[in-house]
Parts: C-alpha cells; sequence; structure tokens
C-alpha cells in the first residue's frame, strides 16, 4: 500500500503539475481536517464572479451556492431523508390548497435570517415571483406566469397564491429535488435597476453557510459555516460538521481518482467506472453508495433510447418494440457501466422508493404482459435479467456481487426484456418494412437507418451504451450509427433535430411516489412541431389521448393522494405496450466519499438519509451528519 501511495504521489506530481500548486494555495490558512473538499462537476467555471442564480446562462449552480447559500419553501429527498422524505424548509407546514386547487397558502417559518441580518419574511417570497413573472428571460419567469394570477402576504409568515387555473402541483416549482425556485432577498435585488444584469457578488445567504473566497478563473470556491448558523432551516437538524466547505475542478476522471488517493478531495462527483473499481482496490478509506458492487448511487433519472415520434418511422409502436426487442440488456449493462447498472425495463427508474410503488407491484404484470404480432404471440419480459448480469460478474468479482435476490435487485434491477430478432421480423414487416438480403427497407423502399445521438466524452457511460446498441441494431440489418455532438447534444434533442438519441425524458422525486415532476410535461398541450424548442421533458414527442387522461386525473387529485400512485401504475402500463422510448436504466453516478477526514457520508446499507451526489442541493443536509474523523 505504501508503495501504491507513493507511485500515486509521483504520478499526481507528473499530471497535475500547476493544479497541483493551486490546490495548495487555494487552502492556505485552512486546517485540511475543517474544510470538506467536494468535486463541482461543472468544471472550471468561465463566469466566476456571477451569483445570479435567478438569470438563465449565470454563472455556476453546482460551486456551493445552492446546496449551502440557498433556501426554498421545501425539499423532497430522493433517497430516505434525513427525517423522512418531505422536509418543510422555509415553510413551517405544508402547502396549502383549497378545495379545487386554485389557490395555495404557505406559511412560513420564525426566525430565519439572511446572513446580512436581515430577516427572511413573506415579502421575499412575494418579490422573488413577481420579479420574474415581470420578465419571462428569468429562469422561473415563464413557470410563474403560466400558473400565478397574483401572489400577496397577508401577514409577514403566510404567503397567498390565487392561480390561473387548477393546479394541485403548483408547489413543485418551490420543492428541491435537484433544484428549486430559490428565495431572492429582497432588501438587495429591490436596489438594483436592472435584477438581470445584478451579479450578486458576494451573495448574501439564507443557508448555513457563506462564501469565503473564489478563484476568479473559476477553478474552486470556499464556503464559510456562518456564526449565525442557527438562525437557518438546517439548525433543525444540528450544526454543520465542516466549518470549511469547497467545491473544486479536479480536471478528468483519472485525475480525481488520484486526488482522491492523496486524500485531497473528499468527495468525487463521479467517475468512470474504472475509476471506481481503482479506488475500492485501493483506497479502503473510500467508498461508493453501495459498500460493494456496483458502487454507484442510482440517481432518479432513467436514460433510455429516445426515439423521436415526429419522425415517420417511429410513428409506429411496432416498429418501436422490433428496436427495443433487438437490445441485449446484459450486453449494453457491460459495455457502458462495465456491469454495475441498475436496470429498468419499465418507464421509471428503480431508484428511492420506486420498487415499492411500482416494480413489485407491476412485476407480475410484466410477466405476462404479452406482444401480437398477428402472426405469433410473445411475452418479451424476462424477470432473470439482473440476475444473469450478477452471475456473469461473480467469477471476476467474487464476494463484491450480493447473492441474496433482493440485494441484487436493489443494485442491479429485475428484469427486462429479452432480443428476439424473430419477433421483430414480424413486428416489422407488418408496420411495411422488408428485408433484402442482409439489409432492411422502409416501406418507401429506401433503406432504414438510424442516427443515435451521443454526447461523446462529455457522457463516456452513455455513449459506451449507444454504441453498443447501434451496434446490435446493425447485426440485424439496420444501417444504425452513432453521432456525438458533445457541445450541442441537448439543444438538438430540444429542438428535434434528431432521430433517437441516449438521453432521459424520465426525472422522478425518487423519494415520493408522485409521477408529475416528469410526466406532465408529456401532456399534449405541450407538445411542439419540428424545428420548435420543446419544453422539457417530453424529448420523444409522444402524445396519445389516453396519455392525456391519465395525466389530467393526477393533476385534479392531492399530491399526496394514493390514487396518484394507481394513474402512475396505468401510465407505466401504457408506455410498456407503446414504447415511445426504450427505457434502459438509473443513472448511476459513481460518486466516491473519502472517510480520512470526514465521517458520515451516507450510504446505502447503513444510512441512506440523501443523495450523495455533491452538485444536488439536498446534499445540504449531509453537512450535518459529517463529523471529523478520528486520527489514525
Amino acid at each position: 500500500m505504501r508503495t501504491l501511495k507513493m507511485l500515486a504521489f509521483m504520478l499526481s506530481s507528473l499530471l497535475f503539475g500547476e493544479h497541483a500548486i493551486a490546490q495548495a494555495d487555494f487552502l492556505a490558512g485552512i486546517p485540511r481536517n475543517e474544510v470538506l473538499i467536494a468535486e463541482n462537476p461543472e468544471g472550471r467555471i468561465t463566469n466566476s464572479t456571477w451569483f445570479n442564480i435567478w438569470v438563465v446562462n449565470h454563472g455556476s449552480n453546482s460551486n456551493g451556492l445552492q446546496q449551502l447559500g440557498l433556501d426554498t419553501l421545501w425539499y423532497i429527498d430522493a433517497d430516505a431523508g434525513i427525517d423522512g422524505v418531505w422536509d418543510n424548509s422555509l415553510a413551517s407546514e405544508k402547502p396549502i390548497y383549497n378545495a379545487d386547487f386554485t389557490e395555495m397558502t404557505v406559511k412560513l417559518r420564525d426566525g430565519i435570517f439572511w446572513s446580512d441580518g436581515v430577516e427572511f419574511t413573506a415579502d421575499d417570497v412575494v418579490y422573488t415571483v413577481e420579479t420574474q413573472m415581470k420578465d419571462p428571460t428569468m429562469v422561473w419567469g415563464p413557470a410563474f406566469q403560466a400558473s400565478v394570477d397574483t401572489v400577496t402576504a397577508p401577514d409577514p409568515k403566510t404567503v397567498l397564491f390565487k392561480l390561473k387555473r387548477p393546479n394541485s402541483r403548483f408547489h413543485a416549482i418551490f420543492t428541491v429535488r435537484w433544484n428549486a425556485a430559490w428565495i431572492m432577498p429582497k432588501h438587495i435585488f429591490e436596489k438594483q435597476p436592472d435584477p438581470t444584469k445584478f451579479n450578486f457578488n458576494p451573495p448574501v445567504t439564507l443557508g448555513p453557510y457563506t462564501l469565503k473566497s473564489f478563484d476568479p478563473n473559476g477553478e474552486w470556491y470556499i464556503w464559510q459555516r456562518r456564526d449565525d448558523w442557527k438562525r437557518t432551516t438546517l439548525a433543525r437538524f444540528g450544526e454543520p460538521g465542516p466549518k470549511y466547505v469547497a467545491y473544486i475542478d479536479p480536471g478528468p476522471p483519472d485525475k480525481r481518482v488520484i486526488m482522491q488517493l492523496n486524500h485531497e478531495l473528499d468527495i468525487i462527483h463521479d467517475t468512470t467506472p474504472e475509476g471506481m473499481f481503482t479506488l475500492a482496490k485501493q483506497s479502503p478509506s473510500s467508498h461508493g453508495w453501495f459498500k460493494g458492487f456496483p458502487y454507484a448511487h442510482p440517481d432518479p433519472t432513467l436514460p433510455a433510447v429516445i426515439l423521436n415520434n415526429e419522425v415517420e418511422m417511429f410513428k409506429n409502436r411496432d416498429v418501436r418494440w422490433a428496436l427495443a426487442l433487438l437490445i441485449d440488456m446484459k450486453a449494453v449493462s457491460l459495455a457502458s457501466y462495465r456491469g454495475a447498472a441498475t436496470i429498468s425495463a419499465i418507464a421509471v427508474p428503480p431508484t428511492g422508493l420506486y420498487p415499492k410503488y411500482y416494480f413489485d407491484p407491476l412485476e407480475d404484470w410484466l410477466k405476462n404482459f404479452e406482444i401480437d404480432t398477428g402472426k405469433s404471440k410473445y411475452k418479451p419480459y424476462d424477470p432473470t435479467v439482473a440476475q444473469q448480469i450478477a452471475d456473469s460478474l461473480r467469477p471476476s468479482m467474487g464476494e463484491r456481487i450480493p447473492k441474496d435476490p433482493k440485494e441484487i435487485a436493489t443494485a442491479f434491477g429485475r428484469g427486462w426484456w429479452k432480443p428476439n430478432p424473430e419477433v421483430a421480423t414480424e413486428l416489422l414487416e407488418r408496420a411495411g418494412f422488408k428485408k433484402e438480403g442482409n439489409r432492411w427497407l422502409k416501406p418507401d423502399g429506401t433503406p432504414f437507418s438510424i442516427t443515435l445521438l451521443v454526447e461523446g466524452d462529455q457522457r463516456p457511460v452513455m455513449t459506451r451504451a449507444g454504441t453498443m446498441i447501434a451496434q446490435q441494431w446493425r447485426q440485424f440489418g439496420i444501417d444504425a450509427k452513432t453521432q456525438a455532438y458533445p457541445s450541442d447534444f441537448f439543444p438538438r434533442v430540444a429542438s428535434g433535430d434528431f432521430e433517437a438519441a441516449m438521453a432521459w425524458s424520465v426525472e422522478t422525486w425518487g423519494g415520493h411516489p408522485d409521477l408529475s415532476f416528469f410526466l406532465d410535461s408529456w401532456h399534449s398541450e405541450f407538445l411542439k412541431p419540428a424545428g420548435e424548442r420543446q419544453p422539457p421533458r417530453n424529448w420523444q414527442r409522444y402524445s396519445n389521448p389516453e396519455l392525456d387522461k391519465i395525466i389530467e386525473q393526477i393533476r385534479a387529485i392531492g399530491f399526496d393522494d394514493p390514487k396518484g400512485v394507481e394513474l402512475g401504475q396505468e401510465f407505466i402500463k401504457l408506455a410498456v405496450r407503446e414504447m415511445p422510448m426504450i427505457p434502459l436504466m438509473s443513472y448511476n453516478v459513481f460518486t466516491v466519499m473519502d472517510t480520512t477526514y470526514w465521517t458520515g457520508f451516507p450510504s446505502a446499507e447503513t444510512d441512506p438519509y440523501t443523495d450523495p451526489v455533491p452538485n444536488w442541493a439536498n446534499t445540504k443536509y449531509m453537512m450535518v451528519k459529517l463529523k471529523p474523523a478520528q486520527p489514525k
């Protein structure tokens, strides 16, 4: 181990060069055992002095600003939560709706202060909404304009929203999953002639930390615990452990691994599977979300093959299902995550509490689901796929691969679709496609070709998955290829300038069963024609009257109404029958935590109190759990 550390140190010096010097400089005067160092996945921030998070094209969200500096009304954790999934943060209780969901009342906490000593009141909330409603170029301007008729403050601790139409999910705008509509300090912004041109530097904070210093080149930001941290919402759970928290750009995956081997990076946001495996073998103090394989945290996001349903060849569900039946999920898992994937055959990720709400109840339905091609009937669901992946890894990974079926389901997922080229052939032939020699032709006689967009090196796991899927389609006779667009991938997807893409159109709360976080955006009222920007998140541009009906029923019931789970299950069944996009797996993030200086990190086995991925705003709750490690 000493030899490995020495080699790592030497390699670190060679690779880092000036970056290693900068690393030492930015911590000057701060004891290492008082600072938590986390990766900012946004890398080096070009607009480093900009902290006005309410303006589009601002600086950085993930430099600690949204995690430690800001606050809003409510949080929903993607995992178990520090005191349950739901947390009333600036609000003192859950949202209060009238009978027809046209009004929402918010009761606010007493005794919360901005870092400059000004008390937080309902006026801040009213100002936040009205300011952004006046200017749709601000981040939440369009959402507020679409929903809010008036917003008033009957008293300093009450806010009353009157809505333009019934909306039982309006509170979601102020409820953090990854982020949400943060509250603006009225006493600061009202003095500015144009709030959109104000850089908010240094930021006045509601959270438990204030900005201490930052690199003008955008490579690091250091936050310091407020002396009056007891006057923040986090104080309900205790004192934040780290006196300082630094968010840095550690460079590419190999450098992140080396820095953690040297104990210079306490939290890696994400590394490659190979980097995770290296740390698991070489660093006893490093661990992921899972103690063993697959290590990674399964985020409540569902990577999928997004099929553009406005492209003629994908309008037919037989074609969409044929493509799904040509995918070998075991090969995709091994190619993308080196087997460390948590697979999903349905249109929600297998994360948080979703196995309880959706996967377990629908397992028998999936086993009995049948495709009728007109020539044959076929039950495509194979409940053993995750088990097969685990078994294939056990010879090389040994005891790190769980054997208990429940543990395998948690780590690797459950079943997926059985590849069947014969059934895929029957489906394509019914859709008017023909095969001549070794290649397939579309109904108009032109070659059946698919260009699958990927992000390239920007997201290597997804690119590997796309490459394997395109290869499997080619083996069947489809002219399939991947094309990398690392810089303008999402603008292309949003504008509909693609045939298929490796992306996600499903993002869930994770800890709460309500699906409206993504599902409401799938309503046909939001569908845009080709060439126009599709608002998040119906990137597949799919519409269906049956889907609209489900969404409208969800809109008409309360957020916690058990009927919501039933309607969510109906959506999943519809998505299975229609296959508007091909679900693959949760977005597993190889977040690696080093316990050399800090203990108390969340983990799947011992305390899954929050998502450890450090750019999520929910990670503020991690601060009160972290304690200095005992000297070794």
